[in-house]
């Protein structure tokens, strides 16, 4: 398939590139897409540099799948138009995640529920999808009652300068902050803005996006989202309620 990879620069972006190799992925020509300012830069992928397009260049060659991974307002403008153009659009941002329109799919739980048809499809939330995969299996036998959650997030979650604060940190060195307090040595619990409810932004992605999943719109969830001076990987702790008696 001729893909595109919008965002291809970030730390997700890279991780895509070495995912789809990895994977062989059947990639028949890559188009890599990133801003303005890194239009005309290159990327290796297989061993063989390719150039770094525009959103507007890299629709018009009407790729047969683009993997969206630049941000929301990026997703909410640049989604669509691949979409009229045939392209079958995968987004990574919260921009669709939760319109009735566009299925939220984590493939090992409601991948049945794609359809030949559906042009724009979104993924989850990091935390929310192997959430997801984990309590499937319980939700299916048991059903649940209410989960109560902890995530503990790496600082790789929100994006290479927060990267560059934790490193800058432990060197010693002063440099721009994505956090208002200090993460080196730190946990802090906020993750994105606080909303009107008084949970983060990050705090309703996970309460929203599994009841989209489970179909379950009254399902009782609270969350705390704590970020932890780590680079890669996230954790959760869950307390699953169950609506029936557990058996082994």
């Amino acid at each position: 398939m001729k893909t595109a990879v919008v965002g291809v620069t970030g730390l997700v972006g890279q991780k895509m590139l070495r995912v789809l190799q990895e994977r062989k992925f059947p990639v028949e020509e890559l188009i890599p897409v990133a801003s303005e300012r890194s239009a005309g830069g290159t990327v290796s992928f297989r061993g063989i540099d390719h150039t770094i397009q525009t959103l507007p260049d890299a629709l018009e060659e009407a790729p047969d799948l683009a993997l969206f991974s630049a941000g929301g307002a990026i997703a909410e403008e640049g989604a669509k138009p691949f979409t009229e153009k045939g392209t079958v659009v995968i987004d990574n941002s919260s921009a669709w995640r939760m319109d009735a329109n566009v299925p939220l799919i984590v493939p090992e739980v409601n991948g049945d529920l794609l359809q030949s048809d559906h042009s724009l499809i979104a993924n989850p939330n990091c935390s929310t999808i192997q959430l997801m995969v984990a309590l499937q299996p319980l939700q299916q036998k048991y059903g649940i009652e209410r989960l109560v959650i902890s995530t503990y997030q790496s600082v790789t979650g929100s994006g290479a300068d927060a990267v560059r604060q934790l490193e800058n940190e432990r060197a010693g060195q002063n440099g721009e902050r994505t956090y208002p307090h200090p993460i080196d040595r730190n946990c802090l619990p906020r993750c994105d803005d606080f909303q009107d409810n008084d949970y983060t932004k990050e705090e309703m992605k996970l309460i929203n996006e599994s009841r989209k999943i489970f179909d379950t719109p009254d399902m009782r969830i609270t969350v705390t989202a704590v970020r932890v001076p780590v680079e890669g990987g996230h954790s959760e702790s869950v307390n699953v309620a169950l609506q029936k008696d557990f058996d082994l």
